[in-house]
């Protein structure tokens, strides 16, 4: 276990934090008793509408805010309501794993399967939450997902030169959870990536992590098309 500290990634801490732009968007939705439109936070905020739905996208991109349709309501398009997801900035991603870490250790007989299981779940969630209902190509879905694991915290940095599309993840949001408990947390993180890609209409065969492959980082390899059957 001493030795694996010397390896894989650095802590999560470093994670993207929120421009105050878009915190105060946050503050705004939280004030608010039901979904609004966009129209009313451009209203609220006295930001031109332009500036507003960039912000939007990048929380709705990080899974902080929820997009949904409004009812149709007379001739044209329903407008989108935008409403918090109830997912915190750390809250979104460390509870449930760490839940996860402690409670499939102690009750389950396959603890890698289970929290493989659980993690695709999870993943499922969060690529619809990003995207719904969207199907990407391979190499999409893969990009998509990276996308999200940088989101989350982990860091990524592909090797475009590995033919088997190898990328370093150089931080871990749970480090010292991947740690007590690694065949756990890093099985709920590989879940997630093949949840993700399966969501986005990819196979995740052949999909692997490498935990604590590096002095720096672990390595997710995601083949960029599906192996034969």
């Amino acid at each position: 276990m001493e030795n694996n500290r010397q390896l894989g990634p650095r802590s999560g801490a470093g994670r993207k934090p929120l421009s105050a732009s878009r915190a105060g968007i946050l503050d705004r939705l939280r004030d608010q008793p039901e979904p609004i439109t966009l129209a009313a936070l451009v209203r609220i905020t006295a930001l031109h509408e332009n500036t507003i739905r960039e912000h939007l996208e990048a929380l709705v991109h990080r899974g902080l805010v929820r997009r949904t349709k409004a009812e149709p309501h007379g001739r044209g398009r329903p407008a989108w309501l935008y409403e918090l997801s109830g997912e915190s900035e750390s809250s979104e991603y460390a509870g449930l794993a760490t839940a996860l870490a402690s409670a499939i250790a102690r009750t389950s007989s396959d603890p890698h399967a289970a929290a493989v299981a659980s993690g695709e779940e999870w993943g499922h969630q969060l690529a619809a939450g990003r995207s719904p209902a969207r199907e990407l190509t391979a190499d999409a879905a893969r990009a998509e997902t990276l996308d999200m694991l940088d989101d989350l915290g982990f860091a990524p940095e592909p090797d475009e030169t590995d033919t088997l599309s190898r990328t370093r993840l150089t931080r871990c949001p749970l480090l010292e959870a991947a740690h007590r408990h690694p065949d756990i947390v890093c099985a709920v993180h590989l879940g997630i990536v093949r949840g993700a890609l399966e969501e986005h209409g990819m196979s995740p065969d052949g999909t692997d992590l490498i935990p604590f492959a590096e002095p720096g980082a672990c390595h997710l390899v995601v083949p960029p098309t599906p192996p034969p059957a």
